[in-house]
């Protein structure tokens, strides 16, 4: 099976960037694709800055952060990454535009090209059937963040993903440094159908005057060994992304358990998102 030497990362947030980053380090041409420039500008700045403190922290030789460097390319146009022989979707957590992106991709990409998307929780059945003939191609690779550390990749397979497809993409994590593991194509997969509920929990907890956020947080940290605690992976991850992720949740599995509490609700209305604006259940401002 032919190493894949070049990939199209199509979006250029969090996770985007850190895909895009990821396969530069181990020796894949990555092109960074975003329509709008000021997220492809944020994304080259975040390579740069990360780069440079793996050789701060002796990580990697300058001559290597270099090299990196060097394998990423950054373009408004999907068409301006035709060639690529791989192509990953990481755009925002709405299977609408995700379809509409994957519609796309066909038109670009050639016809042995895996069309693979970043979704946390949407089902790629449903994201395959925009592209017709073309399902077979499509599969999941849920990367996790930040992806330049974390090890697991989810592989989940659709309906009419092919096992050549799912072959792959399997030596494609391998080939990125990754730990490929199975997931079936159930809303949240395994990761997010386990990890919403508990992060949703210790929302109603923080609600109901159980404990206040540091001290829940401490305590999940110290009773379960966790490295972080619920709420504080929350604003990491994103409030917004959490509430659409157990929107998915809730509709697609039908269970009332699932629907984001009204505390995280009222903080993503509000726009208290967590880390990317400063402020989400703690206070970043002064950071």
């Amino acid at each position: 099976m032919a190493e894949v030497n070049s990939i199209a990362v199509i979006g250029a947030g969090t996770m985007g960037c850190g895909i895009a980053l990821t396969a530069a380090t181990n020796g894949i041409k990555a092109l960074q694709i975003d329509v709008v420039q000021a997220q492809l500008d944020r994304a080259k700045a975040y390579h740069e800055k990360t780069l440079a403190r793996n050789v701060q922290k002796e990580r990697m030789t300058q001559a290597e952060a270099d090299e990196a460097a060097s394998r990423i390319s950054y373009h408004a146009e999907m068409g301006k990454a035709g060639g690529a022989n791989w192509v990953v979707e990481a755009a925002t957590e709405n299977a609408d535009l995700k379809k509409k992106i994957f519609k796309q991709m066909v038109d670009v990409f050639g016809n042995d090209v895996v069309l693979a998307t970043n979704t946390s929780s949407i089902s790629i059945t449903e994201i395959a059937s925009s592209v017709g003939a073309n399902a077979p191609r499509v599969i999941g690779m849920h990367f996790f963040n930040p992806v330049p550390l974390m090890k697991l990749v989810e592989v989940i397979k659709g309906l009419a993903t092919s096992d050549e497809t799912t072959q792959r993409t399997i030596a494609l994590a391998k080939q990125m440094g990754k730990t490929p593991v199975p997931a079936n194509d159930r809303a949240g997969f395994v990761s997010n159908r386990v990890l919403m509920p508990m992060i949703n929990e210790a929302f109603y907890a923080w609600m109901e005057g159980v404990a206040e956020p540091e001290h829940i947080d401490e305590i999940m940290k110290l009773g379960c060994n966790f490295p972080m605690g619920p709420l504080r992976l929350a604003d990491f991850i994103g409030l917004d992304v959490c509430h659409d992720i157990m929107m998915v949740l809730y509709r697609e599995l039908g269970d009332q358990k699932y629907f984001p509490c009204p505390k995280l609700r009222q903080l993503v209305t509000a726009g208290r998102l967590g880390d990317k604006t400063g402020r989400g259940v703690y206070d970043y401002s002064k950071k």
